[in-house]
């Protein structure tokens, strides 16, 4: 007689549930794993379609194409993300903070800043309305703006995009922006110039100068130091003066914005 060997009907359901519990698990998390992976790959599309066609917009207009910022990319996800969680359209939710302050801490420098928001099924449609709506226009199409970052995240009531703009601030310290400065003084005939201490504490000062008297002091803030400011253009070209000296100290920094600031000490 042959041996056999029986295991009570619940022991059997109890393994097999055991078994049937992780495969199940198992085929969620792949079903969601799929899921997400195609609406990332869907969301990274769209996010290019946007990018190209807005440049497209621009290069047809005569200006410059606007360059891609990861920094305000990330800014513009996490809104997206949490626009669609919400199913919300809103320049800023219940409890989140403004895009100034979003894109800075996503580490953005600038000294503008713009935003287009849409929800609709495909970026095409999305891009047609913003160039429908005068200021959503005006933000593409906008000469000052260099950089976007674009986010596009699937939710239940289609694609939630969002375009941050900005004319993005180099991250220059004091050394390089003085440099900069004296090479364009130096372009305009003033050889001399130079750092020096005193610039540095006239620079901090809001008025007066330290150090010789000075023929004339200017003091100027700006976001782009690759050209110098019309009322120290103007001294320049009327000759009186035969060298100079450069300071840089703290820009003012107002939630986010970014500004150099310089004087120009002229002898």
């Amino acid at each position: 007689m042959p041996l056999t060997s029986s295991v009570p009907a619940s022991i059997t359901r109890r393994t097999l549930r055991s078994w049937i519990r992780p495969i199940v698990l198992a085929v969620i998390v792949l079903l969601t794993t799929s899921h997400l992976a195609h609406a990332q790959t869907e969301g990274v599309a769209a996010e290019r379609t946007l990018f190209d066609a807005l440049n497209r917009e621009r290069t047809a207009q005569g200006l410059a194409a606007l360059q891609w910022d990861e920094a305000l990319a990330s800014a513009a996800r996490d809104h997206a993300l949490r626009m669609a969680q919400r199913n919300v359209l809103s320049h800023q939710l219940p409890g989140e903070q403004a895009i100034q302050v979003r894109a800075t801490s996503a580490g953005a420098r600038f000294s503008l800043l713009a935003e287009n928001i849409a929800v609709a099924p495909t970026p095409t449609q999305i891009h047609a309305a913003w160039m429908q709506s005068p200021h959503h226009r005006e933000n593409i199409l906008d000469p000052e703006l260099n950089v976007v970052g674009i986010a596009v995240v699937k939710g239940n009531d289609g694609l939630y995009a969002v375009e941050d703009f900005s004319q993005a601030v180099a991250n220059l310290n004091f050394d390089q922006q003085e440099q900069q400065v004296i090479v364009n003084l130096a372009a305009r005939g003033m050889h001399a110039a130079q750092v020096t201490a005193d610039a540095r504490k006239t620079c901090d000062m809001d008025r007066g100068f330290a150090g010789n008297r000075p023929l004339s002091v200017v003091r100027f803030e700006a976001a782009d130091l690759s050209k110098l400011p019309e009322d120290l253009e103007q001294k320049l070209r009327s000759g009186r003066f035969h060298s100079a000296a450069v300071g840089a100290c703290q820009g003012g920094e107002s939630a986010g914005f970014t500004r150099f600031r310089i004087a120009v000490v002229l002898f």
